[in-house]
């Protein structure tokens, strides 16, 4: 492990962010049993009890963790850009990348599912993505069977980042490739034919 870094004065929102994106390094590179709270400090360059203040315990900071690196926020789809369909789920499947890519470790893990509460955490997400995906591609967030096939090509774009980051049988452009490809044909092909269940 690397020396602590040494602290200054920040704002709160901005120490709360410090020690998120190290709990998200840390979590990533060595798991959560083995990351303790005060190495968690030491790191973020902060006093043990401020992790407390603004976190609670190791726990809900790690659950924290994980809702980041699972929930899409809504800026993600505001700040598309305007034009064709193609060009905005492009942008979309490279935004999410770079995000998975950033933080390949803490992703893999997080998406692991291991307890309850992660699985919570990851089930709301998984609603939460389907919103922004329905939102960005103009689709209708009020056909459950829209919502439906959204959250089963979630459950593709995890298993696909797994084939890019832990089996290296897929390059990252071929991952996006596979996911821009997906989208629209669900979009162009699937969603105009999907009606209610009988």
């Amino acid at each position: 492990m690397t020396a602590a870094p040494r602290r200054r004065r920040l704002e709160p929102d901005e120490r709360r962010e410090q020690i998120l994106a190290c709990a998200i390094q840390l979590f990533g590179e060595h798991g959560y049993a083995t990351v303790s709270t005060t190495e968690l400090a030491r790191q973020a360059g902060v006093a043990r009890g401020l992790i407390n203040h603004y976190f609670g315990t190791k726990r809900d900071l790690y659950l924290e963790v994980v809702r980041r690196l699972v929930t899409i926020p809504r800026f993600a789809v505001d700040q598309l850009p305007v034009g064709p369909l193609e060009v905005r789920v492009d942008a979309a499947v490279d935004w999410f990348l770079d995000g998975v890519s950033r933080n390949s470790k803490a992703w893999l893990a997080a998406t692991g599912g291991w307890d309850p509460d992660v699985e919570h955490i990851l089930a709301a997400a998984d609603e939460t993505a389907a919103d922004r995906v329905l939102a960005a591609t103009g689709l209708s967030a009020e056909r459950v069977e829209l919502r439906a096939m959204v959250r089963s090509y979630g459950g593709m774009v995890k298993s696909a980042c797994r084939e890019w980051l832990v089996r290296k049988e897929l390059s990252r452009a071929q991952v996006k490739l596979l996911l821009s490809t997906t989208l629209l044909t669900l979009i162009r092909e699937a969603a105009p034919r999907l009606g209610p269940l009988p």
